[in-house]
Formats: C-alpha cells, sequence, structure tokens
C-alpha cells in the first residue's frame, strides 16, 4: 500500500507533496502529472471528472493508496464528491482557495484569488466567500497564460523572466486595491516566492500579503491517514524508526515523448524525486 498518491494536471501539486515529507519523512509518496489533459483549468467540469476518474482507476489498480489528495483545486473543486463516490475504499483529501484564510488577514476586506478559469468559475468559491467572507469583497483572476508558463518554463526561467511573468496579476490586484492575494492554482506555490518579491516591490500601495492552503491541507492529508487504519499498518510493518524511507516517485499519463520526460526527469532532480515514467 502506498501512504499517499498526489494528483494534479502538472507539477502544481509538488509543494504539497514535499511539504508533508518533511513532517512525515518515512510516508510513500507517489506523484501523478497528468501532463496528458493538461491544462484541467480549461476544461469543462464533465471534461475534468472524466479525465480524472481515468487516472484515479489507474492509481488504485497500481499503487493500491491510502490517500489521494486532489492537488489540483480545479480537480477539487469539479471533481472530489464524485471521486469520494465512486471509489469508497481511498480516502481523498482535496485542495480548495485559502478564503477563509485569506478573510482572517485582510485589513481592507479586498480579497484577491488567482487560479485557473475552471476555478474561478465555480460556485464553490462564491459558498466559501459567502460562509467564511461575507464581509470581503472577492476579486478573481483567471491566468491560464501564467499557469502554463509555470508548467514549461517555471523551472528552467531566469528570476527576472519569473517576476515579469508574475507582475501583470500583482499589478492588477494593487488596481484593485487588493492586500492580500491567494494563489488559487497549485502551480503558483512553485513560485511563491516570486509573487511575495513582486508584492513587496516599490510598486505595490501597501502591503499585500500572499496566503495558500498548503499548511491545512498537509495538517488534514496527516489526519485523514491516521483515520485509514494508518497506525495499523505501521505496526505491521514494524516501528517506524527502523523503517527506510523510500524516495517519492513521479509518474506521468502522456505517451512516451522524450522531450516530455526529459523536463520532467529536469524537474524529479530539482525537488529530488525519482521518475517513474509513465502511469
Amino acid at each position: 500500500m502506498t501512504d499517499f498518491v498526489f494528483i494534479d494536471s502538472g507539477v502544481g501539486g509538488i509543494p504539497y507533496m514535499t511539504a508533508l515529507l518533511e513532517k512525515e519523512p518515512g510516508a510513500s509518496c507517489v506523484y501523478v502529472a497528468d501532463n496528458k489533459n493538461f491544462p484541467y483549468g480549461e476544461k469543462s467540469h464533465d471534461e475534468v471528472v472524466k479525465c480524472v476518474t481515468a487516472v484515479v482507476e489507474k492509481i488504485c489498480k497500481r499503487f493500491d493508496p491510502a490517500v489521494i489528495v486532489l492537488a489540483c483545486n480545479t480537480i477539487s473543486v469539479n471533481a472530489l464528491e464524485v471521486l469520494r463516490k465512486k471509489f469508497p475504499q481511498v480516502q481523498f483529501v482535496g485542495t480548495v482557495p485559502a478564503i477563509k484564510l485569506a478573510a482572517t488577514v485582510s485589513q481592507k476586506k479586498r480579497i484577491g484569488l488567482i487560479a485557473s478559469k475552471s476555478t474561478c468559475e465555480n460556485p464553490y468559491n462564491i459558498e466559501l466567500k459567502n460562509q467564511f467572507a461575507d464581509d470581503c469583497e472577492l476579486i478573481m483572476r483567471p491566468d491560464a497564460a501564467l499557469i502554463s508558463f509555470i508548467e514549461e518554463k517555471g523551472f528552467s526561467a531566469t528570476e527576472t523572466e519569473l517576476e515579469e511573468a508574475v507582475r501583470p496579476a500583482i499589478d492588477f490586484f494593487c488596481r484593485q486595491n487588493c492586500d492580500v492575494i491567494i494563489l488559487g492554482c497549485t502551480h503558483f506555490l512553485n513560485i511563491k516566492d516570486v509573487f511575495e518579491k513582486v508584492a513587496h516591490g516599490p510598486h505595490a500601495e501597501g502591503p499585500i500579503q500572499i496566503v495558500d492552503s498548503v499548511d491545512g491541507v498537509v495538517r488534514q492529508m496527516i489526519k485523514v491517514r491516521a483515520l485509514r487504519s494508518y497506525e495499523a499498518l505501521r505496526q505491521a510493518q514494524g516501528p517506524q524508526g527502523a523503517q527506510t524511507p523510500q524516495p517519492a516517485q513521479l509518474y506521468i499519463t502522456s505517451p512516451d515523448s522524450l522531450l516530455e520526460q526529459e523536463k520532467y526527469k529536469s524537474i524529479c532532480a530539482h525537488f529530488d524525486i525519482s521518475f517513474g515514467g509513465n502511469i
């Protein structure tokens, strides 16, 4: 059995896995980048459900996961409940925009959300706002171009190129007088430091905080895994301190392509992840 399997359309969800491994270094983890269907954020609800259901079927057969982490806001808001009903033997943890957190730190009560088109258009965001941020204005910016840039060049671009890629979004939220920006697509987490650097730059009118859901999601992963008879599994394997942690592995779904494989092998080297090839 694999403790955790993470799913995204590309590299977006990797920070969730690395954050989990910092707290649980002995956990067995697999990351699946459904790059064959990238980007999810430009697909319809039905297309997202169809794509991720097919991937989860393969994951269940190959890895026998205890927990599947939908490390993608678009997948989570479109398919989480469908997957829970279709695969009751697996625990699912979703990722959704950190609207509740943003509302607690915003002084101006003007919150920015940068995400995929599908996430921005999903009614679930309005439900979150009404429940946790009813005194705030939520300004949304779908940014497919920036998501694609991070997927294709996020780990090879220069610092200047990254800053220039992020600057239009920061400028947009500055004009909207936002003092908090939610990273509502997991791809953005890979360059959170760049968002923060540009947001704190001289052009910004006052401090702008960048928030995400990583800490909360990691806590939920550990909680759900524990409830899913994790302790019984560890007892069967022996004391945790006696185990040899297995390296995290990354798989892709695209047909064999040397160019794609080289790109993901380079990303794996960046995160010290083992490249597993195609699933």
